[in-house]
């Protein structure tokens, strides 16, 4: 889409992957070759004041595979850092299933467990059911939490019910912000835009109460860049406005143990298999939020 100075053509992208290491530098230390691994879309680099003090994804030196370098569409991809970066996948976690946690699964995972810390009991409001949506949807809905999803389609707030979403609101049919103030009685404690828009930006910091966080996972690109704020609001009603980059690999177990301990059926945030010979047309279809779920790209085995 041109959003990002770092990519140049010829480039091959794709930041969401799972596999085995097949061959490791010479200063790696925790790897040999053969692991099954995963990582993080922001790589640290271990040694910046961020990554000393446990924040490897706001890394002075970030690096993203698909962005900073050519990704996992290529037969190989490289994880530079990778004793920091590097993570050992369960047994019992298939690839496509790892792959389909990349960054969306982390980035929900993170943003309202780490950053603010949704708690048992509170609503929270999810604006847009993609990828990224659905699992806020479910992160949620598995700390207990009472979770309204705000889409435009009926088949992704369908989904979303399944994911554990109690109400579902279409802004289509009718005007989100009055239907969160019915469902949650004044306004949710916590608000997540998944999407990324100017509207859904203001809408989720108009539907919280009093003292209420406002997180926003999808990225402002283009016209949607600088969005105003209602900032009269934030202020009158003490509200919270955060945003979440990424996850840090050190993470990654507490991650596993979320999902096994709840159970989650995280096969359900799959929507279709793809192969990859048809990687493009995919990444196209994105841009009208065609996609229900998150679609996995196959290699050709042949």
């Amino acid at each position: 889409m041109g959003h990002d100075p770092t990519v140049a053509f010829p480039h091959v992208p794709g930041h969401e992957f799972a596999g085995v290491v097949a061959a490791v530098g010479s200063e790696v230390r925790r790897f040999r070759g053969g692991e099954r691994v995963t990582a993080p879309f922001c790589c640290g680099c271990g040694g910046c004041d961020p990554c000393r003090s446990g924040l490897q994804n706001l890394c002075e030196r970030e690096y993203q595979p698909g962005f900073d370098g050519w990704g996992s569409f290529a037969r190989y991809v490289m994880v530079p850092w990778a004793d920091v970066n590097l993570v050992d996948l369960p047994e019992h976690l298939p690839f496509d299933v790892a792959a389909s946690l990349g960054c969306r699964f982390v980035t929900a995972f993170r943003g309202l467990v780490d950053q603010v810390r949704v708690e048992a009991g509170e609503t929270v409001v999810v604006f847009g059911c993609g990828g990224v949506g659905l699992a806020a949807v479910m992160v949620a809905a598995a700390v207990g939490a009472r979770v309204v999803a705000v889409d435009i389609h009926d088949t992704k707030l369908a989904l979303a019910r399944e994911l554990g979403a109690h109400e579902e609101l279409n802004a289509h049919q009718a005007d989100p912000l009055e239907g969160v103030r019915e469902l949650t009685g004044g306004g949710a404690h916590v608000s997540v835009d998944a999407l990324g828009s100017r509207e859904t930006f203001q809408q989720g910091i108009r539907s919280l109460r009093p003292r209420g966080r406002h997180l926003q996972l999808g990225l402002l690109l283009a016209h949607d860049a600088d969005p105003p704020a209602p900032m009269h609001e934030v202020i009158r009603r003490e509200l919270t406005v955060m945003g979440s980059h990424g996850m840090q690999a050190r993470r990654y177990p507490d991650l596993f143990r979320f999902i096994r301990s709840r159970d989650l059926p995280l096969s359900r945030l799959i929507g279709e298999r793809r192969p990859l010979t048809e990687a493009g047309s995919v990444l196209a279809s994105m841009e009208d939020f065609g996609p229900v779920g998150v679609t996995i790209l196959e290699p050709d085995r042949t």
